[in-house]
């Protein structure tokens, strides 16, 4: 299982204001931070994986930034800064005079035991692309690939912005006995690719974030020389990185080949078809949909051609088990797009992707013709960020009101609600509306913004389907029901199911075969 370490997080805390580190402190659960931001003129915020607490009601002010800004390293032409002989990342907004009006700190940390998963992939010799969103483990992962690799290879990581190897000339201990070499600009890290190959004889290449043609056609390069490369992208699944027209070269890149009739005929295709132009850059891309849960595909090459002729691709589903031990599913991927007769393409990617965006613009809950009042929300204690998304993914017109004087709504957490604070007892005087949330999640806030617009929305499956596990629960402890058996769900939900069982000392297992499996939840004998 991973290991976390998290000596530095106390370096991270002590460049705080000291308002916001007494704040922090004060959390329990501080040891799960993902990030702090600091934005100029609105309260202090922490993010952790399920939620985002603000921290006191004090607005954020310049000496608090300048504050900050004094006690890290120097901004590099990215935004971004660290705190030398850690992995902490400091990002900067500046406003158009180039002064700093907002900071994002991420906390790094050095987590061992993440490539486990993937171990005899990386250790096999093959280049492998890491595919995710933002903020899903990329760069730790890579980070602990270095590690892993250095103990008997020659390994060069290319650092554009010292996240892999952390603040200052000298690595983090995190990366074993890598060789770093830092990026001046980011314009430039093709370059370094290239002089890392030429100058250093490395037998591994790591690099964090391809993003721009030049480091895709210098990942090329360094493939074809045999060295072996190992990198992250932006991207969720491997259909997206090949509608991708910037990093499509790196699984081999998509053309537009026009068939003879004979050879249309013999594939019951269209004569313009898609084809794959060259030999993939990586062997392998990985999804990684978080640490324990990863989506493999071992052979790019088939999986690409596989999608272009609308055929199933082979690919291994790897996971972490209830025990902690690792399995893997052998899967068959169905293609994206509609197959013609005879298993070609009908149409590009593009098309694909329009056609999904045309069908998904009606918002959930509501027919797409009808017309809705916009509405002013005063968010107090609920996360921005979220409730814009919520309000873009429900297609609500949504405004976000900075006074409680202009608002429609005041939607706040349970938790500020039970304190009676003053802005509630406000709203409640003059007969503004209160939705209270239990959590500041995606799913709470969807549902306070139905039942604000007065629509209904398809329920979040998670929370479905641990409603129904804690509702069998109570019925197995009340003694109503010796055994339930819950609905088929996905091994993440599953997982969650069975340590909801064990917090409440009950017993339970897995049962049937994928997509049916399910758990089945009963008493312990012993009891």
């Amino acid at each position: 299982m991973p290991n976390e370490n998290r000596d530095d997080l106390d370096a991270l805390l002590r460049v705080l204001p000291p308002r916001v580190h007494k704040a922090l402190l004060e959390d329990p659960d501080s040891e799960d931070l993902l990030e702090i931001v600091l934005d100029l003129g609105r309260p202090a915020e922490a993010r952790y994986p399920d939620r985002e607490v603000t921290l006191g009601h004090e607005e954020v002010t310049q000496e608090d930034i300048d504050y900050v800004a004094a006690r890290i390293g120097d901004f590099g032409e990215d935004n971004r800064a660290g705190i030398e002989r850690t992995l902490h990342r400091i990002s900067a907004i500046r406003n158009r005079k180039g002064r700093i009006v907002g900071l994002t700190m991420r906390v790094g940390r050095a987590i061992s035991g993440t490539i486990d998963i993937i171990r005899d992939i990386v250790g096999a010799g093959q280049s492998v692309l890491l595919l995710g969103r933002p903020g899903v483990g990329k760069t730790t992962m890579l980070r602990e690939v270095a590690r892993v690799l250095s103990a008997n290879r020659r390994v060069v990581i290319v650092d554009t912005s010292n996240e892999i190897g952390g603040d200052g000339d000298i690595p983090h201990p995190a990366v074993g006995r890598s060789r770093r070499m830092q990026v001046a600009t980011p314009m430039l890290q093709h370059e370094v690719m290239i002089e890392a190959v030429e100058n250093h004889m490395p037998q591994v290449i790591i690099i964090d974030e391809i993003g721009r043609e030049q480091e895709a056609e210098a990942a090329r390069t360094i493939a074809e020389r045999g060295v072996q490369l190992i990198g992250t992208a932006h991207g969720q699944t491997l259909a997206n990185l090949m509608n991708n027209p910037t990093l499509a070269d790196l699984v081999g890149g998509i053309q537009t080949v026009t068939l003879s009739d004979e050879e249309a005929r013999r594939r019951g295709t269209q004569k313009s078809v898609l084809e794959r132009m060259a030999p993939p850059t990586f062997d392998v891309v990985v999804e990684i949909q978080d640490w324990e849960h990863l989506m493999v595909h071992p052979n790019v090459a088939e999986a690409v051609d596989g999608i272009l002729r609308g055929r199933p691709a082979a690919a291994e589903m790897r996971y972490r088990d209830e025990d902690g031990d690792i399995q893997t599913e052998r899967i068959q991927l169905q293609p994206p797009s509609r197959p013609q007769r005879g298993g070609g393409m009908t149409r590009g990617l593009d098309e694909d992707l329009e056609e999904m965006e045309v069908a998904m613009a009606a918002p959930r809950g509501r027919p797409a013709e009808e017309t809705v009042r916009p509405v002013r929300v005063y968010p107090y204690g609920i996360s921005q960020n979220r409730l814009r998304q919520a309000a873009k993914s429900l297609q609500l017109p949504v405004m976000l009101v900075d006074s409680l004087r202009d608002a429609d709504v005041l939607l706040t957490l349970k938790s500020y609600y039970r304190k009676r604070q003053q802005p509630i007892t406000e709203a409640e005087q003059s007969g503004i509306p209160v939705y209270v949330l239990r959590s500041n999640t995606a799913a709470q806030i969807e549902s306070a913004l139905a039942d604000v617009f007065g629509l209904e929305v398809r329920p979040d499956p998670f929370e479905l389907a641990m409603r129904e596990a804690q509702s069998a629960i109570h019925d197995i402890l009340r003694g109503s029901r010796r055994m339930v058996e819950l609905r088929p769900q996905n091994a993440y939900i599953r997982r969650q199911q069975h340590e909801m069982a064990r917090a409440a000392n009950l017993v339970s297992q897995s049962s049937g075969q994928e997509p049916q499996r399910r758990v089945r939840i009963y008493r312990n004998h012993g009891r």
